[in-house]
């Protein structure tokens, strides 16, 4: 087992790519920030604390998705469906789906289907804590990027979450 982040360098990572997503989004008025359920949650629901901090007059709009019947394995794997919360209308908008660990692309090319049930959004960029760079099945790259790493198909990134876990840090096993 070795740290990939501590406590402190996840921390870090989370004010930078809050930082990033705020200098390309000035005004955050067609902006729309989506986590994805259910490790995406615990870093967009820090990212948007943290923007709340930076632009306390900006109305941030931020919604959960959940993936679970829009995945390719939904009828081998049997998953326990979370709820899709995004109270608000995503046509023409800057959409940010945020998740923990892009690994395979196969998470993200799921959101991007479920949120063609919510509206055509004008942009959509990819913002993830860790990027496992040479494991892709898709053609998909994130835009916003905490910390890339290089790993052998039978290792796995572990992201622990204060919420979760009592303590944050990012483990490679």
């Amino acid at each position: 087992m070795k740290a990939i982040l501590t406590e402190e360098q996840m921390a870090l990572s989370i004010k930078r790519l809050t930082r990033q997503v705020a200098e390309n989004h000035l005004l955050l008025e067609n902006t729309v920030l989506i986590g994805i359920q259910p490790r995406g949650i615990f870093l967009s629901s820090r990212m948007v604390d943290e923007l709340k901090n930076l632009m306390p007059h900006e109305n941030i709009k931020y919604g959960k998705l959940d993936i679970t019947f829009y995945r390719d394995d939904v009828r081998t794997e049997l998953k326990l469906a979370n709820t899709t919360d995004i109270p608000f209308d995503i046509e023409n908008k800057n959409v940010v789906i945020i998740d923990d660990v892009l690994w395979t692309g196969r998470t993200i090319r799921a959101a991007l289907d479920a949120l063609l049930d919510f509206g055509r959004p004008a942009k959509v960029e990819l913002c993830v804590l860790i990027d496992r760079r040479f494991t892709r099945q898709l053609p998909i790259q994130p835009d916003y990027v905490g910390r890339t790493i290089d790993t052998f198909a039978d290792q796995k990134v572990v992201v622990h979450w204060q919420e979760t876990f009592g303590k944050d840090e990012v483990l490679l096993v």
